[in-house]
């Protein structure tokens, strides 16, 4: 893990930087948000950035989200400054660290951001020769398709393979097709120089770049765009890349993984995605049974989601009762692993003090009877006919303020059931408050 950090962290840099190393952390350290981010733009593969209070955190996480750069961001101050720590929160950071720094403290962050939920779990033998062929190719540098429905868990797939390689002490750079403009996916792959575009206000390092002598998973793949194909088809052919205004090619030495939810086959016969590359890319392809393909793993994983979030919330781990299983088991999880997580997260915050009951699963995001209409929660019983009529932000509204409620007000632990960013949840909720409708109080976290 490389950890940058960013500013004097009151005099206790040294401190902070001893016990990163002692954790097996490589620590770079600029002295200011400008060096910072010109750091980050260099592309050096920077797992964690630990940001001095006392700077403009707000202005650096707003250059970072302008330029694309997910690096996650830890704000680091004296503990009496409480203040300071609440702005730095707003502002985007993914944690407080009081100073002076505590050993115990940044060793469950470092762990936290090096897990970053990508365990490999599974008991079902459906997965068992998936598995077994992830783990006999990783040690090659041929490329590999991840095929599977959307949320069987193919980035994890993508890490396995990566920490399974010879590139493991490598960086691995995830870089999702589908969410990124498509006027922007040039430069965030390949990198451009000061000047190629408007807003292009330095040299930027682009992800294959950034992922030299390691591996790059292009998520989604069967979303770009076919002139980007061929660009990619070349660099695979020839592993250089051109930076976007730059002059000469840039030598890469990166294994790529992509991953799509599509029928590739069906796309290379509709001629939206070009069979040249579709056969440079699957020269293995790994193809993720869905969850209820795999049913043996759905306790399994429901008490792995379980015992994460309620460590996350400073909940107590409480079992599940007989008819919360049966009810897990009995559904289909059309939404595989992504949903079962975002479910039993909700449990865990809605849950009883003892156990969690059925009626703390809430099967596809719905609350229990009684949701607050004025809030705008009312979801409805479940029968299709009580959609009808209602537009679809209609019903991400009441989804959004149905969830915010039972997590009692909390913006952070409602953004992570829904999946969405907390700063989507913000926009959104604001937007709400301006049309009129009841938005719960904040409560813990705003």
């Amino acid at each position: 893990m490389k950890i940058l950090i960013v500013g004097t962290l009151n005099g206790q840099v040294g401190a902070a930087s001893q016990i990163a190393v002692k954790r097996g952390a490589k620590v770079i350290h600029t002295d200011d948000i400008r060096e910072g981010l010109d750091t980050l733009r260099q592309g050096k593969g920077v797992d964690l950035v630990l940001v001095d209070i006392q700077l403009d955190i707000e202005t650096f996480i707003s250059n970072l989200n302008a330029e694309r750069i997910n690096t996650p961001v830890v704000a680091c101050g004296v503990a009496t400054d409480a203040k300071a720590a609440v702005r730095a929160i707003r502002a985007g950071a993914q944690e407080y660290l009081p100073l002076p720094p505590d050993a115990e403290l940044i060793g469950a962050v470092l762990s936290a951001v090096a897990e970053e939920s990508h365990a490999m779990i599974y008991h079902d033998p459906a997965m068992d020769d998936v598995v077994r062929l992830g783990k006999q190719i990783a040690p090659s540098d041929a490329s590999v398709l991840i095929t599977g429905q959307s949320g069987t868990g193919k980035e994890i797939m993508a890490r396995f393979i990566h920490r399974n390689s010879k590139r493991k002490d490598g960086p691995f750079i995830a870089v999702n097709c589908a969410a990124i403009p498509e006027n922007l996916l040039e430069s965030e792959l390949f990198g451009h120089e000061k000047g190629a575009f408007t807003g292009a206000v330095a040299r930027r390092i682009g992800k294959f770049e950034e992922a030299n002598n390691g591996t790059i998973l292009l998520d989604e793949i069967s979303e770009m765009d076919p002139r980007l194909q061929a660009k990619l088809l070349r660099i695979l052919q020839e592993r250089e890349i051109d930076r976007v205004g730059g002059k000469k090619p840039v030598p890469v030495n990166v294994r790529v993984l992509a991953t799509s939810n599509r029928n590739m086959e069906q796309s290379v016969a509709k001629g939206e995605f070009r069979e040249d590359l579709y056969f440079r890319l699957n020269v293995v392809n790994l193809q993720l049974p869905s969850l209820k393909e795999r049913p043996k793993d759905i306790a399994v994983l429901a008490e792995h989601f379980i015992k994460k979030y309620a460590a996350a919330n400073d909940l107590p781990v409480r079992p599940l009762t007989d008819p919360a299983k049966r009810k897990i088991l009995q559904h289909s999880w059309p939404g595989n692993v992504r949903e079962l997580e975002n479910t039993m997260h909700r449990a865990v915050l809605v849950a009883g003090p003892t156990e969690i009951d059925d009626e703390a699963i809430m099967i596809n995001g719905q609350p229990q009877a009684g949701a607050s209409a004025q809030s705008g929660g009312q979801m409805g019983t479940g029968n299709p006919g009580d959609f009808v009529g209602q537009t679809v932000a209609d019903m991400e509204r009441k989804l959004i303020i149905a969830t915010l409620d039972h997590c009692l007000g909390n913006r952070t632990h409602a953004a992570n059931v829904l999946g969405i960013s907390i700063r989507t949840l913000r926009n959104k909720l604001k937007l709400y408050g301006e049309e009129g409708f009841n938005v719960p109080a904040a409560g813990g976290n705003p």
